[in-house]
């Protein structure tokens, strides 16, 4: 099972909490959750205004082995307006644009989106059962 809790956050509301967003999908192979602004196919949808996030920004996919994997897709842009961070624990890795990193299994951690024009981020924490 991944489990997903999502938060946008701007300036005066770094830290908050309100207004957050959950999601999950059991461990098996081909189940996928998504991250943008089109509610249509993502389970985590983020602000329409927010136009730093693409409409499909992010999506977490299920292998064979039941291990997720976290890809950043490309969106219409050729340089994306946005930057995309995997932390787990003290380890934080940047996410390439177009690319794709597995998440540990039995870990947790969080993806942030930031907005490279302003203060606001999407806050994606995740756990991932063994």
């Amino acid at each position: 099972m991944l489990e997903l809790t999502m938060a946008t956050v701007s300036g005066a509301d770094a830290g908050a909490t309100a207004g957050m967003t959950m999601a999950d999908a059991p461990s098996e192979p081909g189940a996928v959750l998504r991250v943008g602004r089109d509610a249509a196919v993502c389970r985590l949808v983020t602000p329409e205004d927010w136009l730093f996030v693409s409409r499909i920004h992010l999506e977490f996919q299920c292998g064979p082995d039941g291990v997720w994997q976290l890809s950043w897709l490309r969106g219409s842009q050729a340089e994306p307006s946005a930057e995309v961070r995997l932390i787990v624990g003290e380890y934080a890795q940047t996410v390439a644009y177009g690319g794709a990193v597995q998440l540990p299994r039995g870990g947790s951690g969080e993806v942030v989106v930031q907005d490279r024009t302003g203060p606001r981020s999407v806050n994606v924490g995740f756990y991932h059962e063994a």
